[in-house]
Parts: C-alpha cells; sequence; structure tokens
C-alpha cells in the first residue's frame, strides 16, 4: 500500500506553500506542522463535501501522515514509530523491507524513486554527509541514534539501496542479556571480572549477532572512574560512562580533503590518555593499530566479523597485512596471541534469538603459523556451558587481586 496518497499529497504540498510564504522553520517547532496540516484537512474535507475531492476516510490519520511528510520520514515514520521494528532497508521504491526480532519481512509500502531520493537527503541533512556520483556509498547517523547505509547507481543495478539500523534503548549491562538468555550467569560473571581486570576482549559474530550490544554491556562492568575514548566508523555505541569521548570517522570534501579516518582516530585516541580504547569495528588496516595500541599496554575493546571465534583471531592476524608491505605475518600474529586476551562470539538462530556461543582465550602461544586458544565456554545442546579449561595467561587477574577459578569452579559446581 502506498502511504503517501493523492490526498496527502496534495495537502502536504499546501502546508509547504504556506510554510513558505510565512516563513515558518518547521525543523524548530513541529507543533506549528502539526497545526497547518489539521487546519489543512480541515479545508481538504470542507471543499470534498462540496464535490471538488474525494472525501477523507481518516482525517486524523491523513495530519499524521502529512506531519510525517514534512518533518518525519515520510511513508518510513510508521516504521520509525513502531518500537518492534529494528531495521528498514530499501532494495527498490517497491520493495520495503523491515525485520522484527531479526526476522525480516516484506511490507506492502510502495515509494517511487523521486520519495525514496528525498527521504535520504532529509536523512542525511543534520549529519552533513552526501551521496552522488562520486561518493557512491554513505554512512551516517540520524538524529535518534539510528545508522543509514545507502548505495547509489551505478554501483548498484537501478535504484537506490538504502538500509537503516533502529536506534533501540541499547542493554546496557550483562545481567539483562542474562534475563534474555543470551548467556549464563557464570559466563555473564566470568566477562565482569575480565573487565575488571583489563582484558583486552575481541567480540565477533555475523552481521545483527548483537556486536554493538555486547560493547555496551561488557563496559557496564568497567570502573566508574575510566576514561573511555571510543572510535567509529559511524556512532553506534551508546555506553553509560561518566569520562567518555566518543569520535567517528568523516568524508572527504567535494575537494577530496577534510577525510578522517578509523586509523587517524585510534592514533588520535592514544593521545587523549584513555584507560580504555574501544574500536566500534576492524575491518581493514586499521586492526594495526588497534594491535599496536593493545601492545602497549592499553586495555581495549573491539568487534570483528567472523563464523567463530577461532576464524576471529585468524582474521585479526590477517587484517593487519593491508597496512603495507612492510607488515608481514611473523608480526602480526604473535602480536595478536600476546594482546588478546579473549574473544566473545555471538551468534543469532533463524528465530533471530541471539546469544553468546563461545569464549575463548588465547594461550600467547602460536601453534602452525595461527593464534592457539582454549575454549573456555562452549554452546552443548543449545546451552552456553564452560569446558573446564582456565585461562592460561593470569596475570592481569591476578594484579587486579582476582582468582578466575573462584567463578568458574564455583558456579560450575
Amino acid at each position: 500500500m502506498d502511504r503517501m496518497t493523492d490526498p496527502v499529497r496534495t495537502i502536504a504540498e499546501r502546508v509547504r506553500t504556506r510554510v513558505l510564504r510565512e516563513g515558518v522553520d518547521l525543523a524548530r517547532d513541529e507543533s506549528v506542522a502539526a497545526r497547518y496540516a489539521h487546519e489543512e484537512v480541515r479545508r481538504y474535507s470542507e471543499r470534498a463535501l462540496g464535490g471538488a475531492h474525494a472525501q477523507l476516510g481518516d482525517e486524523a490519520g491523513t495530519a499524521r501522515d502529512v506531519v510525517a511528510s514534512l518533518t518525519g520520514y515520510g511513508p518510513l515514520q510508521p516504521f520509525f514509530d513502531d518500537p518492534t521494528v529494528e531495521e528498514i532497508w530499501l532494495n527498490s521504491p517497491t520493495r520495503v523491507f523491515i525485520a522484527r526480532d531479526g526476522v525480516p519481512e516484506l511490507t506492502t509500502l510502495v515509494l517511487s524513486d523521486r520519495e525514496v531520493r528525498d527521504l535520504v537527503e532529509r536523512m542525511l541533512q543534520p549529519s552533513g554527509r552526501r551521496v552522488d556520483l562520486s561518493s557512491p556509498f554513505v554512512d551516517a547517523s540520524l538524529p535518534d541514534g539510528s545508522r543509514l547505509h545507502v548505495v547509489i547507481p551505478d554501483v548498484t543495478r537501478a535504484h537506490w539501496a538504502v538500509n537503516i539500523r533502529k536506534f533501540r534503548q541499547r542493554i546496557r549491562s550483562l545481567p539483562e542479556l542474562v534475563e534474555l538468555g543470551s548467556l549464563t550467569q557464570q559466563a555473564a560473571e566470568f566477562l565482569r571480572m575480565s573487565v575488571l581486570a583489563g582484558a583486552n576482549i575481541l567480540v565477533s559474530g555475523a552481521t545483527h549477532t548483537g556486536k554493538t550490544t555486547m560493547l555496551n554491556a561488557l563496559m557496564s562492568g568497567a570502573r566508574s572512574g575510566d576514561r573511555v575514548v571510543t572510535v567509529e566508523e559511524t556512532f553506534e555505541l551508546d555506553l553509560d560512562v561518566r569520562d567518555l569521548v566518543s569520535m567517528q570517522c568523516r568524508q572527504p570534501s567535494l575537494e577530496g580533503t577534510g577525510e578522517v579516518t578509523l586509523r587517524r582516530l585510534i592514533k588520535e585516541a592514544l593521545r587523549m590518555r584513555p584507560d580504555r580504547l574501544i574500536v566500534g569495528e576492524v575491518r581493514e588496516a586499521e586492526s594495526l593499530d588497534l594491535l599496536i595500541a593493545l601492545n602497549s599496554g592499553l586495555p581495549g575493546m573491539c568487534t570483528i566479523h567472523a563464523n567463530s571465534a577461532r576464524d576471529a583471531l585468524i582474521k585479526l592476524s590477517t587484517l593487519p597485512l593491508l597496512a603495507g608491505r612492510n607488515i608481514d605475518a611473523s608480526f602480526v600474529v604473535p602480536t595478536v596471541a600476546s594482546c588478546i586476551d579473549l574473544v566473545v562470539h555471538l551468534t543469532i538462530d533463524r528465530n533471530g534469538r541471539r546469544r553468546v556461543a563461545e569464549i575463548a582465550a588465547p594461550n600467547g602461544l602460536v601453534a602452525d603459523a595461527m593464534v592457539d586458544s582454549e575454549l573456555l565456554f562452549t554452546t552443548v545442546d543449545g546451552c552456553l556451558s564452560p569446558t573446564g579449561a582456565r585461562p592460561a595467561r593470569l596475570g592481569k587477574y591476578r594484579a587486579a587481586g582476582f582468582d578466575p577459578d573462584v567463578v568458574l569452579d564455583g558456579a560450575a559446581a
């Protein structure tokens, strides 16, 4: 169904004409848009009684659609307002999908190419970012914290591809994940102890498995006095931290200048005396800068796309090689082995349920040119269970006054 009906378009155009004539800024006061919309809907209905238009079946609903087209995200606004919708994506104007609890569904919404472009431009306006032939990809944060990604032709075949990962009230603690069944109390206590001990934690998983949510939850266990610096491609983390500096990348200008990369942000973060460095995700050569930072003794966390904890360590040992020919595996692999203390791997099932699938601890050794590790927790019959293994490196735990056996043995008993 096309929510942007002819009456809505007609009334919205009349409101726009009135706004321009009276010099009103709808961005400053949305109540003006609502008032104008109701007035113009009433006038439209009055004309309909005289036979000039077809009568409106739902005046209040029409007014809401008009306001959404003027100040919100038009036909997509109902999906933004629906708390059960976690993601929205458009493969074409006639193929609009949403996801609830990780399960996708095709909507009945039908748009035009022009409506899609107008919506994207409206979404990008607050961020100052752009998408055009010279820059056919864009990542941006919407004012409500949602994440927008757009790709345009000729990179796509014919239509703009739009993906919106809605901001949802983040899960802010490990106990909340326990309540949801995403991990066990035993695993949560061990992870909390590891965070307090300053362990370097790599969170891995496929798309939509909850990696960013896990970072938020892990950081809830950090000491309140820690100064935390986060760096991301676009803002997604929502940490409940008192002393926090958050930075995101920046696209180059039309002249090709002013770009700020993730590598640059990691280097700048080290000059800001952080107690912890959080990198939203490593995909390329910035992984080298992260390893160098962690190798200097700075506690940190990051996420990475991978199919298992073992694959995550392999990938983190490979990505730094993209930094240049002078970087080779003989440096990178041992550095990963010595820097990363834990890998928390997440999965999502076909019903959209997200959970911790395994927790691995590198032992500091390299075997067959790969980082060697022990699985501390793994999934058995659908339940995250301890394997009986223990972290091989206990220096950070002992320095902080902790003994992992207290949690691992006590909970297992």
